[in-house]
């Protein structure tokens, strides 16, 4: 496990933050303290709880809830859920997830995270009905 510190900024319904995250390579999900969650966005339950690992051996944490967040790094916009952790040591954790959805790539030489700036734009596609007519 090697982690990566960053600051960004954070995007919720409720506000915006600047805040270190740490881009853990460890972590399955990425986390947020409560009371920041609180702080940011609406905080939905979740449909079951989540039990997650931690770093040190045999210990456990459990989520119950998460929220949803806009975060801007290098001038990129990007979106995902948080699972609310109540007393996570640190403010905000950047998943395996989340780094797999946008495409970043980790180098723990430089300590950088790489962006591929082709993920960060909208594309839309459209769908063609059988017979091959645009829908309008």
């Amino acid at each position: 496990m090697t982690i990566i510190a960053r600051n960004m900024r954070l995007v919720g319904s409720r506000g915006e933050e600047e805040v270190e995250g740490l881009f853990d390579s460890g972590a399955t999900y990425s986390c947020i303290e409560k009371s920041l969650a609180e702080k940011l966005g609406a905080i939905d339950v979740l449909p079951e709880p989540m039990r997650l690992g931690t770093a040190k051996e045999g210990e456990s944490v459990e989520a119950r809830e998460r929220v949803s967040l806009n975060f801007h790094l290098d001038g990129y916009r990007f979106s995902d859920e948080f699972m609310v952790i109540p007393g996570l040591s640190e403010r905000l954790i950047i998943g395996a997830t989340t780094m797999q959805k946008w495409r970043f790539k980790l180098d723990f030489e430089r300590e950088e995270v790489i962006i591929d700036p082709r993920v960060t734009k909208l594309r839309l596609l459209w769908t063609f009905p059988a017979g091959g007519a645009l829908l309008s």
